[in-house]
C-alpha cells in the first residue's frame, strides 16, 4: 500500500507544478498584454500632443503669414503672440502629465526639449518682430533648426523603442 500512496504524492506534486506553469503563463501573457496597452495608450497621448502642438504652430505661422501679407496689423500680431505663447507652455505642461513606459522616457525627453527649442525661437521670432533686430532672426532660425533635429531624434527613438516592444 505504499507504493501507493508514493504515487498520489508525485501526481499531486505533477498536478501543483502543472498548475504553476499555466498560472504563471497566464500571468505573463497578461503582464505583455498591460504593457502593450501602456505603451498604446502613451503613444495616443503623446499623439493628441503632438496634435496639439502642430495646430498651435499652425495658427502661429498663419497670423505671421497675414503679417507678412498686411492683412493684420504688426500691433494684432503681437497682442496674438501672448495666446500663442501661453498656448505652447500649456503644451509643455502636458508632456510632464505623461508617464511613458521605460523604453519610451528618452522620446518623450526629446519631444519635450524640441517643443522648449521652438517656444524659445517663436519668442525670438516675435522679439525679431517686435524690435526689427536681425540678430533675433537670426538665433530665432538657429533655434529652430535644433527644435527640428530633436523632433526627428525624438521620433526616431520612439519608432526604436515601439518596434523594440513588438
Amino acid at each position: 500500500m505504499k507504493p501507493k500512496k508514493k504515487d498520489n504524492k508525485v501526481t499531486y506534486v505533477a498536478i501543483g507544478v502543472g498548475i504553476l506553469v499555466v498560472a504563471l503563463a497566464i500571468f505573463y501573457t497578461y503582464s505583455t498584454d498591460q504593457a502593450v496597452n501602456r505603451g498604446t495608450a502613451f503613444g495616443n497621448s503623446l499623439k493628441n500632443i503632438q496634435d496639439d502642438l502642430k495646430q498651435t504652430q499652425t495658427e502661429f505661422y498663419s497670423k505671421k503669414k497675414m503679417l507678412d501679407e498686411n492683412s493684420i496689423t504688426k500691433e494684432e500680431f503681437l497682442k496674438y503672440t501672448d495666446t500663442h505663447i501661453q498656448n505652447i507652455e500649456n503644451v509643455l505642461k502636458k508632456y510632464d502629465e505623461l508617464l511613458p513606459p521605460q523604453s519610451f522616457a528618452a522620446s518623450l525627453k526629446l519631444f519635450k526639449l524640441s517643443t522648449q527649442k521652438q517656444l524659445e525661437s517663436d519668442k525670438l521670432l516675435i522679439e525679431w518682430i517686435r524690435t526689427n533686430d536681425t540678430s533675433s532672426k537670426i538665433r530665432s532660425d538657429l533655434i529652430l533648426q535644433e527644435s527640428f533635429e530633436n523632433e526627428i531624434a525624438a521620433l526616431d527613438s520612439f519608432n526604436k523603442a515601439k518596434n523594440g516592444a513588438n
